[in-house]
């Protein structure tokens, strides 16, 4: 997978736990990348943060964790409120690489997801987030059809080995403590897929192709 070259990789998330389902395999492949996972939410939730500290530390990480609003009702929130979330947490430097969420989501349908996604895309346009390039997560469920699954398409797919898997799903079975029949379980991705981008034009262009589509 990759060359395994020293990179810096900053991976910008909604959730716990997303930073390994949609690229825990990825992170778990390439050991000499200097990894800082910025979460946006369940700081406040003691568990889930405590669970995600221990999953920073089987992946071998750093990160940070924030408390954005991660209500069950999914109330949409304005793009500057993530934005500045993701400011407040996210180390001011550059980095070779960052990888966050897909604007449609994983899954139909996360909100926080795709409001991630158009926030760094967006960040990266006004060259607030520094990074020699972008790579989105590549994921479908058919709308619904199915679990959610790499797309095969994307610029990047990669296979996990079975010992990665593994460990892969160890962290979203044990640490995180997601039951063995769970969506998060089920889901857990045997191969891994990404969009990717060199140039915020490119990507923010992309966004607008995407409104045009949902239009």
């Amino acid at each position: 997978m990759l060359n395994n070259s020293p990179k810096s990789v900053a991976i910008i998330v909604a959730h716990p736990d997303d930073e390994t389902l949609w690229s825990g395999g990825t992170i778990l492949s390439n050991p000499s990348w200097n990894c800082f996972v910025v979460c946006l939410s369940r700081k406040s939730d003691m568990e889930r943060s405590e669970k995600f500290f221990k999953a920073l530390k089987f992946l071998n990480v750093d990160g940070v964790i924030g408390d954005l609003d991660d209500g069950p009702d999914q109330t949409h929130l304005d793009e500057i409120i993530v934005q500045d979330a993701i400011l407040k947490l996210m180390p001011q430097r550059h980095f070779d690489l960052v990888i966050t969420h897909n604007p449609y989501g994983e899954y139909t349908r996360h909100i926080r997801h795709e409001e991630v996604s158009y926030a760094v895309i967006n960040l990266w346009n006004q060259r607030k987030i520094s990074t020699d390039e972008l790579w989105t997560f590549a994921y479908e469920d058919g709308n619904k059809k199915y679990f959610p699954k790499p797309i095969e398409k994307a610029n990047f797919f990669f296979p996990l080995t079975n010992e990665i898997w593994h460990k892969k799903y160890h962290i979203v079975t044990e640490i995180y403590g997601f039951k063995k029949n769970s969506f998060e379980a089920d889901t857990t991705p045997r191969a891994e897929s990404f969009w990717q981008f060199f140039i915020p034009i490119k990507a923010k262009n992309w966004l607008k192709q995407l409104e045009f589509e949902k239009m």
